[in-house]
């Protein structure tokens, strides 16, 4: 028998999330490099969902407020070798394709400043995330004046030339 339940992550507006699932307990330490590194001004804290062993919820990060909320939202989500990223002072973008380098890191369900509920299988062996709920549906299909306004946006914010 598995039970389907949504959990709803808990978080700050002003806070970007990335949420993934990795297989190993090195992921701590090399999670914790690939943040450190990617900008000095980059606040984060993640939390990583131990799968055997004691089980623990493993932890790090550069700001005490955002490795709390990391390690709130992992008991909270409670899936075997998951993991949760509360950034600061940069954004996903920033930081993806080097988490995805990772050699443990199996996957990435959402990389997000919106409103997320993660959409959880649970059984008698435990909890695994089928996937996530990232925001709401399309409201319409952009006409040329928000093409020009995301494209002014992209070379206002330093994402385009």
């Amino acid at each position: 028998m598995v039970d389907i339940i949504s959990v709803k992550v808990e978080k700050p507006a002003d806070v970007n999330i990335i949420i993934g699932q990795a297989h190993f307990i090195k992921t701590v330490e090399d999670l914790y490099e690939v943040l450190a590194t990617s900008s000095l001004s980059l606040k984060f804290g993640f939390a990583f969902c131990e799968s055997s062993g004691p089980c623990l919820v493993r932890y790090d990060g550069n700001d005490e407020e955002l490795k709390q909320l990391a390690v709130k939202n992992a008991n909270t989500i409670g899936c075997g070798h998951m993991f949760f990223i509360a950034l600061k002072g940069g954004f996903p973008i920033n930081v993806l394709n080097a988490i995805k380098n990772i050699q443990e890191v199996c996957r990435i369900f959402c990389a997000t400043a919106n409103d997320v509920e993660v959409i959880i299988a649970q059984s008698s062996q435990g909890r695994g995330i089928l996937g996530v709920i990232d925001g709401q549906p399309p409201r319409g299909v952009e006409t040329e004046k928000e093409i020009k306004e995301r494209k002014e946006l992209l070379r206002k914010i330093g994402y385009k030339r």
